[in-house]
């Protein structure tokens, strides 16, 4: 099993998403819910032409945090 970092973003009125560890591999959606259903299948694929392809799968390299800042 792999799992990969995902990120999504508001962009005016629908949400895009995107894996920093998979170059290329986006996706979008309605709302939060559907970009992120939407990217699932698009990192299935997209880990499936990989295997299809005989080339390797990408390690993942990316995580996240939260900064906090008092204005």
């Amino acid at each position: 099993m792999y799992r990969f970092l995902v990120v999504i973003e508001k962009i005016k009125n629908n949400y895009s998403v995107y894996s920093p560890d998979l170059p290329g591999c986006v996706a979008t959606g309605k709302t939060r819910e559907e970009a992120a259903k939407n990217m699932h299948e698009a990192i299935e694929l997209h880990v499936q032409g990989l295997v299809e392809d005989k080339l390797p799968i990408p390690r993942s390299h990316s995580f996240a945090e939260y900064v906090a800042v008092a204005a």
